[in-house]
Formats: structure tokens, sequence, C-alpha cells
């Protein structure tokens, strides 16, 4: 056995004094739906519903093994990373700061005091991470503290390994296909490592958020690049760049294992797995089972364990992820519509809809004495197939009207 395939066994024994392993659940519902045999390992049922404590635990106890004088910790991080680093300060009882951008939530902030409680301060620095990070590097340098990197540092990622030695002592075997999450990469560069030496016959699948890819953007360069732009609605793996670190790990992957989760996509994976399985994930949680469909009859007769790597979703957040699954699936859109300015216009517009249709937005965007009045319309139906009947009747009726659903422009100032 290799050190890394030690090191990760070490890590998770060390554990079992924190938490049990979380459980790898066969799912009824998704092994019916693909012909294979579906398990989920719930790492969003951990003590802070993320994997983000294995890793944190790891290198704090890594660190105040090598250096038990330098007990103060120092990390920056607005989520998961902030929850395990608090409940690691907890237990080994030392002190930590946390720094945190002031757009945190106050959940994520309460949640994240529960967990440390007079081992942990938080500071909330700056509107964006990126400040808050430079702010907690800046003090730790001043203290003389270890600073605890959410991704980038082999401590992290041997902790991470932990969940591969779960999951074969508990399904007692090795998988056909494993599919990870990729935010900074810790975790993804953690189970591969362990399983490539202990399961080499085991298939990988990488899930990115579409609008967060920079392991693929690290694959196509040949070394970590920082992307332009993330969309941080995935904020659990929403990374500007991969770490160096990690990227070692998984620098020889095959592009075509790496797979892109759509935004609005994920979110009408959340939402069934809410209402059918009762599940609660956060958006980078759900990354994992989202690409099943994608896979498809490429499953059949395979077990697949699909790493749901965290339940951190604040139920504030359900309006808008309801919206935006309703908008992939073809249930809900929003139109522009140029409304004649003469009595009986709506009237006639409205008997355009069919019984399954109703209108859930409607507001004057520009209405004058002139000829024609703006009207920005949201409309939801009961089957993505009425909408193509509808847009028929209303050119047969001479309405004119633009589809705004897909305009992320218009969408992010009027919707």
């Amino acid at each position: 056995m290799s050190a890394f395939s030690q090191a990760a066994r070490t890590a998770t024994d060390a554990l079992r004094g924190l938490f049990p392993p979380t459980p790898l659940q066969r799912n009824p519902h998704l092994s019916a739906r693909y012909g294979a045999e579906i398990l989920l390992k719930r790492e969003d049922l951990s003590p802070v519903r993320s994997y983000k404590l294995r890793g944190a635990f790891n290198a704090m106890r890594k660190a105040l093994a090598r250096e038990p004088e330098r007990n103060r910790f120092v990390c920056a991080s607005a989520g998961n990373h902030a929850q395990g680093v608090a409940h690691a300060c907890s237990h080994f009882g030392v002190q930590g700061t946390i720094f945190m951008p002031v757009t945190t939530p106050q959940q994520k902030i309460d949640k994240t005091k529960v967990f440390g409680g007079e081992n942990v301060e938080i500071r909330l620095i700056g509107d964006y991470f990126d400040q808050s990070l430079a702010s907690a590097q800046a003090f730790c340098r001043q203290i003389g503290g270890q600073f605890l990197s959410p991704f980038d540092d082999p401590d992290v990622i041997e902790g991470q390994a932990s969940v591969a030695v779960e999951i074969l002592e508990e399904l007692g075997q090795a998988p056909d296909l494993v599919i990870l999450p990729v935010g900074g990469g810790g975790l993804s560069a953690g189970v591969t490592g362990y399983l490539r030496e202990t399961a080499p016959e085991v298939d990988f699948r990488f899930v990115e958020p579409l609008g967060g890819a920079s392991l693929t953007a690290a694959l196509q360069a040949g070394a970590p690049v920082t992307l332009p732009a993330v969309n941080s609605f995935v904020d659990g793996a929403a990374v500007a760049r991969i770490g160096e670190r990690p990227f070692d790990r998984l620098r020889g992957i095959a592009p075509e294992k790496v797979m892109l989760a759509p935004e609005d996509r994920i979110c009408a994976t959340m939402l069934e797995m809410l209402n059918v399985e009762g599940i609660v994930l956060e958006p980078a949680g759900a990354l994992a089972v989202d690409v099943l469909p994608e896979l498809g009859e490429r499953l059949a007769g395979k077990t697949v364990v699909c790493v749901t790597s965290g339940g951190n979703f604040d139920f504030e957040r359900l309006p808008e992820v309801k919206e935006r699954a309703m908008r992939y699936t073809g249930l809900k859109k929003y139109f522009i519509l140029r409304l004649p300015q003469r009595p009986g216009a709506l009237r006639d517009f409205l008997e355009m809809l069919g019984p399954d249709d109703d209108i859930a937005r409607f507001e004057y965007l520009k209405k004058s004495a002139r000829n024609f009045g703006t009207v920005l319309i949201g409309i939801e139906t009961g089957r993505a197939e009425n909408f193509p009947a509808l847009f028929a009747r209303l050119n047969a009726a001479g309405f004119a009207y633009r589809d705004i659903t897909a305009d992320e422009t218009l969408a992010e100032f009027l919707i």
C-alpha cells in the first residue's frame, strides 16, 4: 500500500472519533430508472452536512502533531469549509479565526458559530471572497498561525480520500463507476487517488457546474488557469481556479470524463430529489445525480456511486430554485408582449391561453397614449408542449411578442 493510501486509511480511522461513516444508500427510484444499482454516498449527512469536515479535521490533526504550539488556525470561506474548520476547532480545543465576506447569508454565519462555539471568531471582511481570502492570509502571517486551505493542501486531500475508503468498506467490493462533483478539486483528487491504487478497475466521471468549469479549463491549458467569470449559483463548487495540488493528481484524466451541468438543470434535479426522495441537497451536492440522464443506457447493469457532497441548502432560496427548474423544463416562460392600446385587447390575449396555462407575472413596462403598450408576462403551464400551441395562436391573432426566457441579460434585470 502506498504512502498516500495508508495516510487516507489513517485519516479515516482518526475520523471515527468524530463521526461514523456516512451512509452508502441504494436509491430505488434512480436504480429503477436506469436499470442499475445507483448508490448515494450521503456526505450531506455528515455532522456539518458536507464532506469538508474530513479535510479540515485531517489537516488540523496533522498540523497539531507537527507543531502543537502553533494552535491558532485561520481560514477564509463563505460556506462548508468554514463549518468544517469550526467543528474541528471545537473538537481539538484550539482557536480559529474564520474570514467571511460581508455578503455571507446570516444562516451560514450562525451555523459556523454553532459548530465552533467559543473556539471560533468570525470576521466579516470584503464584499467578495477574494477580499476575505487576502485578509485571512495577511492576518495568518501576522499572528504566525496555520492557514487551512479548503482544497489546495495535501493533508486536506488525504482527508477527503476517506470518502473512498468508506465506499469500499461499506460496499464490500469495487463499484463500476464513481461520479464526483468538482470545485477546487480536493474531493476528486483524494477519491481518485485512493481508488486508483486500491481498485484500479473503477471508472470515473467528474461533474462541474457549467458556469465554473475550472477543471475543464485546466485540462485544455495543461495547467490551472483562472476563469474570467464564474456563475456563483453552485456556491459549493463554483471555483474560478482549480487547486494546483489537486490538479497534479487529476491532470491525466481524459477530457471526455468531465461533464458540465447547467445551473438551471441542477435546480430541476434538486427539486426532484426533494419532492420524490425527501433528500435535501445544495446545488453542489446535486451535481453527481444531475448527470445521470446524460449517461443513460450506459449505466444499465452497473454499480454506480454518486457522491452527494453537501446538503447545506438555505430554504429561502427555494423559490429561486423552483423558478429556474420550471424555466429549464419548459413549464414557465417570460415574454415581452406588444399589447394594442384599445378596449378588449387584454381580453383577446387572455382568450389565447389554454386550460393549463396560468399567468404568474403581469407588469406594464411602458404604457403611454400611443397605440401600443409594452408588457412583461410570465406564464406557467402544466406541460412543456403547451407553449408551441400558444405561440401558434398568438401568431395567428397577430400579437407581437418576444420570448426572453433564455435571454440572460434581460432576465437578470426584469425577472
